[in-house]
């Protein structure tokens, strides 16, 4: 087992996202997951990303408030303990329409679909 507490999580900057604060989980460590890795995002009101794509598929699941996903120019407001995937090349867009913080799960591949090697 590989048991790493929240207050060892180290924030990360994601690409073309903003008003949002990423703690990395689980992944990219010795021990860690071998082919994923695990996000918890903060996300303040107004806070978003996109409008992007990646060559690889991810997984939101929502925890706490609100977050709307735009896909192909449909909206869709995912809630507490909604999820969705975001197939690879599709292009989507979030953004925090609320007054109160999103707390989201985001569950992504490897570049490669396995663990880098980790460097002390």
């Amino acid at each position: 087992m590989h048991l790493k507490r929240f207050a060892q999580a180290d924030t990360y900057d994601a690409p073309n996202h903003w008003g949002v604060t990423g703690l990395r989980l689980q992944g990219f460590e010795d021990g860690g997951p071998e082919n994923q890795w695990v996000g918890f995002s903060q996300f303040l009101p107004g806070g978003g990303a996109g409008p992007d794509s990646t060559p690889f598929e991810k997984v939101y699941v929502v925890l706490e408030g609100e977050m709307s996903v735009e896909v192909d120019g449909v909206e869709t407001v995912l809630g507490p303990m909604d999820s969705c995937t975001i197939p690879p090349g599709e292009e989507r867009r979030i953004e925090n329409k609320t007054n109160h913080i999103c707390k989201m799960l985001v569950v992504i591949p490897y570049p490669g679909g396995k663990r880098p090697e980790v460097t002390p």
